[in-house]
């Protein structure tokens, strides 16, 4: 939140019960957005969409055809962006850069709002099903004048060292069923890459959040 120029207000944690997130959810809209983490999934615990309905929050989406991050409520409650993130630390993380970073930088007027993208060459094999966009967690380097990129190793959602080691994030689109070494990926540039955008010109993704 910080490093995209916010002012962190933290609400502290919250039992898992309708009355407790209740109690802390109005604390929360003092603040130009609210952000909770968990409880979004289909578990008998998880009661985050169900409460933002009773506060009064007009329901956007629920559930993302991506991958982590695929349970998620966003809505908006008394005028104010209301975002909730999946529990599992990774998935938590990738949502945030994919939709609260830009929202945030959005509400504060900047002209563009998303992580800056580049061509990299993929040093490995992956697969997936064509039914969801995945965000792989990736190292980035050059090389000889060539940029090229791996995965974190395992990519579990639950895994939280693949999203610390990373410095970037591989975006493979949901129609991409393989990728095979060689072959030329996007990837979204995290912070701590500043070398990286001296080594070679940058384009902002500008792209626009669907919350907005």
């Amino acid at each position: 939140v910080q490093e995209a120029g916010g002012v962190p207000i933290l609400l502290g944690i919250a039992r898992d019960t309708p009355a407790a997130l209740k109690e802390k959810i109005p604390h929360g809209l003092n603040a130009d957005i609210l952000v909770l983490s968990g409880g979004v999934s289909m578990g008998d615990y998880d009661f985050t969409k169900a409460v933002f309905r009773d506060l009064g929050a007009e329901m956007n989406f629920w559930k993302l055809a991506i991958r982590p991050g695929q349970p998620l409520a966003f809505g908006k409650i008394q005028g104010k962006l209301a975002f909730g993130l999946p529990g599992n630390p990774v998935s938590s993380m990738v949502t945030f850069e994919q939709l609260v970073r830009p929202a945030m930088l959005k509400l504060a007027g900047a002209r563009g709002y998303g992580r800056p993208l580049l061509e990299a060459v993929f040093q490995e094999k992956f697969s997936k099903r064509t039914d969801r966009r995945h965000f792989l967690r990736g190292v980035l380097w050059r090389e000889d004048g060539v940029f090229k990129v791996r995965t974190t190793g395992d990519q579990g959602s639950g895994i939280l060292t693949s999203m610390v080691k990373a410095n970037c994030l591989i975006d493979i689109p949901v129609e991409v069923e393989r990728i095979n070494p060689g072959d030329s990926v996007t990837v979204q540039l995290l912070s701590g890459s500043a070398w990286l955008e001296q080594a070679a010109p940058m384009a902002s993704t500008g792209h626009r959040p669907s919350c907005c």
